[in-house]
């Protein structure tokens, strides 16, 4: 795919933003360039130690970061992650919810284990409870904090597999490789992001779904085409969009994908 940013970054100073599954690549690549941009990030992990190490690496290369537990999938610290947010700053700028699984198979470069019709239960609900699930409850929960926010931002990572309109086409590069508890989750994720988009239009926060791109990840495989450094541009510039940018849409950089 191809597209150019819709804009420049804007400064960040004075902001705070959540970025979950940060502890490493595409979420620690994501918190740092907004940590570059001059706002205070917030580094949640499932490890405390991972997240605090995650953070004093943004710190090492002059940025502010803190290290938060937050398991996405944990009623408990989700909990415990807007109450610190509450307590520490009193409001939530942006939110990126990063974190996710991919069990399908070994990585999204290889087919999956099983068909749609032999997808075993206990694989689809623990993708859904942490690529679909966990994210509509953490921006339930951090919610009232972004309303505080004079412009919040919510970018939901999903993915381009996640289009139904491409993956029931025979021309498209995400038709051949189906892999249908990732995809089903990301395409749920999209229908939360397009109805919270709507819910909250009359106010200051947008809520955007946004395709990373194919990225050299643990996830994705080694063989992706895309740089951590690239693969973040997205989600960052949706999380700095400017008050006339847009909202409810599911985007890869400038271009506009298919639901």
């Amino acid at each position: 795919m191809t597209g150019s940013p819709p804009h420049s970054p804007q400064s960040l100073v004075g902001q705070v933003a959540l970025v979950t599954g940060a502890a490493r690549g595409l979420g620690w690549e994501i918190a740092h360039q907004l940590a570059m941009l001059g706002a205070e990030v917030i580094v949640g992990a499932r490890d405390k130690e991972k997240a605090d190490e995650a953070a004093g690496r943004i710190d090492g290369r002059g940025g502010v970061a803190v290290g938060l537990k937050l398991d996405v999938v944990n009623e408990a610290d989700r909990r415990d992650a807007a109450s610190f947010l509450d307590a520490a700053y009193g409001r939530l700028d942006i939110l990126v919810n990063n974190a996710a699984v991919y069990l399908d198979s070994p990585d999204a470069a290889t087919p999956a284990f099983k068909l749609a019709s032999e997808t075993p239960e206990h694989l689809l609900r623990t993708t859904f409870d942490a690529n679909f699930f966990a994210p509509i409850q953490l921006t339930q929960q951090v919610l009232p904090l972004m309303r505080r926010s004079e412009a919040g931002r919510i970018v939901n990572l999903s993915s381009v597999r996640g289009s139904l309109t491409l993956q029931a086409d025979p021309t498209s590069p995400v038709y051949p490789n189906k892999a249908l508890a990732y995809d089903a989750s990301k395409t749920a994720l999209n229908a939360f992001s397009l109805q919270l988009a709507d819910e909250l239009r009359d106010t200051p926060i947008k809520v955007n779904a946004i395709h990373p791109g194919w990225v050299r990840t643990q996830m994705s495989s080694e063989h992706a085409d895309l740089s951590l450094e690239d693969g973040a541009k997205t989600a960052v510039m949706y999380a700095t969009l400017p008050r006339d940018g847009p909202t409810g849409g599911f985007f890869y950089l400038d271009q506009k994908l298919p639901w």
